[in-house]
């Protein structure tokens, strides 16, 4: 099989991989949305699916469900360390907004909803160690500590070990190392980083740190200091895996604009000991595996919301913690009904958007909405999600009219309507269009009465990525307003993400490219 890179163009950063015999599982970040922290399955390690959640929800508090003018944006899972140990599987990672440090473990990696353990304090970017029967934690930014846990991983180990386990350098470096991930091999321990220096190439970059003892002394390598000719942004964090024949992979991610933070896969060998990811300085732009093709569910769907019961596909995630009661695939067949229960001022402050990932270098996403059921001041539709966002939507006015608009906002600073027109009716079609092509990062708004003529409305969004939130640019469906009581109808959700040559984009269910 000939893997081409960047493996997808979808945000998927902080990877950590294990292999489970011939299975390998990925998990990844997905900080404040839920469920969250997905496990992926492949057997190629190009082509990946969903195939569980660690958490449904990582705590029931007010900043989790949007109350109290509190919120986990740009919080939640970070980082997560990912294990198989002992016939159990574990995973790790630090809230910094909970000041707490959770270890999930389950017998099923492909069941949602792991049991957990707390720690009290940040064990920031950690990984899980393995040694002669022994646990450990090595964590930090520039100051790589380590902690051991107890045998089972219920916790901190009394007496155990604690302590600096090596500095790196401080002079001419703007982000110190951090994102751990450990292997062992032929009697060395490696710790792999990422650094950002603030000299020479000024880009992220992998370190590697190696002992032949845990708590010895380390010597250190930059192993990849490459961007692939895209705007200086280095390939860099993340981890290595071996195949069961004995061939050696690494997986990393690059900051690839609005849309997030994308993986690359490379070949690795082994010279003297140290790891060769990027032969000559270079990652391959392209290679030959003796994988055979891994048939996986895309990583974003189209979905006609046709279902038996209130269970939706893994692909959708809620923008915090759902509000019970606050949507149903039961109501009416074929729909997806969000409710408005709990009062919102902006899309930042709302309950119940529920929300999928994008693809670069396009991706187009078309709704039918039924805003009949809206109450007036009401908003529904879609919506371009992150910290600076921008939606199309139906907006239920007095007397039983209605107007397409289009909405503009940043977290903690409001929104505002920069287009309403009225329309006759409360149904329609809706669509946004973005475009992540060499880092264009737009997005396009449009409505339609029958779903095939369709008229561009507003102006476009000029989309960041932004660590207010912290992830690549989501399409949402949301319905909200200052007061509540109604609730908004949605059907045939279609992705697409292939440009025609008429200008619009072809269908598509195809998440991985």
């Amino acid at each position: 099989m000939r893997v081409t890179n960047p493996i997808m163009e979808i945000d998927m950063p902080d990877i950590d991989i294990i292999r489970v015999n011939d299975m390998y599982y990925m998990v990844s970040t997905t900080m404040f949305v839920t469920p969250g922290a997905p496990v992926l399955r492949s057997g190629d390690l190009v082509h990946w699916e969903i195939t569980s959640y660690i958490f449904n929800v990582i705590e029931d508090n007010p900043g989790y469900r949007l109350e109290e003018g509190k919120n986990a944006y740009g919080q939640g899972q970070w980082a997560t360390s990912l294990k198989y140990y002992e016939g159990k599987f574990y995973a790790c990672f630090a809230c910094n907004d909970l000041q707490k440090t959770y270890i999930y473990s389950t017998d099923d990696i492909e069941k949602t909803g792991w049991e957990r353990i707390t720690l009290d304090g940040i064990y920031h970017d950690m990984s899980f160690v393995f040694e002669d029967g022994h646990v450990y934690l090595v964590y930090g930014n520039g100051e790589i500590r380590i902690v051991e846990l107890e045998s089972d991983l219920s916790g901190i180990k009394c007496g155990g070990v604690q302590r600096l386990l090596f500095s790196t350098p401080k002079e001419g470096i703007g982000l110190r190392c951090e994102g751990c991930r450990w292997i062992a091999k032929d009697n060395f321990h490696y710790f792999f980083f990422i650094d950002w220096p603030t000299v020479g190439r000024k880009r992220r970059r992998v370190i590697c740190y190696r002992s032949a003892q845990l708590l010895g002394d380390y010597e250190c390598k930059v192993l990849v200091d490459d961007d692939m000719g895209f705007f200086n942004n280095g390939i860099a964090q993340g981890t290595l895996i071996d195949t069961k024949e004995g061939e050696w992979y690494a997986m990393l991610f690059q900051d690839h604009g609005a849309v997030g933070r994308i993986p690359y896969l490379m070949p690795v060998t082994w010279e003297e000991n140290w790891p060769v990811l990027a032969p000559g300085g270079k990652i391959p732009r392209s290679f030959e595996t003796s994988f055979e093709e891994y048939k996986a569910e895309p990583l974003i769907i189209s979905d006609s919301f046709s279902y038996e019961k209130d269970c939706l596909k893994p692909q959708w995630e809620w923008n915090h913690n759902p509000v019970p009661g606050g949507w149903s695939l039961t109501k009416r067949t074929g729909y997806l009904r969000l409710f408005s229960k709990v009062p919102a001022a902006n899309l930042m402050e709302a309950r119940g958007t529920l929300t999928q990932k994008t693809e670069s270098p396009y991706s187009s996403f078309t709704i039918e909405i039924d805003a009949s059921g809206m109450k007036p001041q009401e908003f529904a539709g879609l919506t371009a999600f992150q910290g600076t966002y921008g939606s199309v939507g139906i907006r239920a006015q007095e007397k039983g009219a209605f107007a397409v608009e289009v909405v503009k906002g940043k977290l903690g600073q409001g929104e505002t309507v920069e287009i309403s027109v009225p329309i006759k009716s409360g149904q329609c079609f809706l669509r946004i269009d973005f475009d992540y092509c060499e880092l264009k990062d737009r997005a396009a708004f449009y409505w339609s009465y029958d779903g095939e003529n369709w008229e561009t409305i507003g102006t476009q969004l000029q989309m960041k990525y932004t660590l207010d939130l912290f992830i690549g640019y989501r399409i949402g469906i949301f319905c909200y307003g200052n007061k509540t009581g109604g609730y908004a109808d949605f059907r045939n959700f279609i992705f697409q993400n292939k440009i025609s040559g008429k200008g619009a984009l072809s269908d598509s269910a195809s998440g991985v490219k």
